[in-house]
C-alpha cells in the first residue's frame, strides 16, 4: 500500500511517500504553496502517480498533547483532502520533525536558509516514516 506523507505549512507543503511494502518513507518533494488549486491538484498528481490509498499529515499538536491554533487549519485543510480524494486521511503527531529534519540537514552540512524547502519534504519523510514504524509495531 502506497501511503502518502505531508508535513503542512502556510508557505510549503512537504511531501513523502513510501515504498510498495510500506516498510520506508522517502522524501519526494516540496510544494511551493500559491493558491489552493495549485496545492490540490499537485498533490492529486501524487496521488494518482504513485497509487496512493492512504494520507498521513503532520498534526501539530502542543506539548502537553492538546490541539492548538494550527491544528485547526491542518483539519480544514485535511476536510478539504478527504472530499477531494475519498482517501483516508491520518493525523500525526509531528513532534519536533521540523526540528529533527534540520539537524539532519545540520549534519550533512546542508545550509538550511539556502536550502528551505527541503527541510519541509524531510519532515514529510520523518511523519511518513515514524507512522510506518507505529505500524510495524502493532503488527
Amino acid at each position: 500500500m502506497r501511503i502518502l506523507g505531508i508535513d503542512y505549512g502556510a508557505k510549503r507543503i512537504g511531501v513523502a511517500i513510501c515504498d510498495e511494502l510500506g516498510i520506508t518513507a522517502q522524501a519526494l518533494a516540496v510544494i511551493e504553496r500559491k493558491n489552493k488549486n495549485n496545492d490540490f491538484e499537485t498533490i492529486g498528481s501524487f496521488i494518482k502517480t504513485y497509487g496512493v490509498e492512504k494520507i498521513v499529515i503532520g498534526y501539530p499538536l502542543r506539548l502537553d498533547g492538546t490541539a492548538g491554533i494550527q491544528c485547526e487549519k491542518v483539519d480544514a485543510f485535511i476536510r478539504n483532502l478527504e472530499a477531494l480524494f475519498s482517501l483516508p486521511v491520518i493525523r500525526w503527531d509531528e513532534a519536533f520533525s521540523t526540528k529533527e529534519a534540520e539537524e539532519i540537514m545540520r549534519e550533512a552540512n546542508i545550509r538550511i536558509k539556502k536550502k528551505k524547502g527541503v527541510v519541509d519534504k524531510i519532515a514529510a519523510g520523518m511523519i511518513l516514516q515514524g507512522y510506518l514504524d507505529h505500524l510495524h509495531k502493532i503488527k
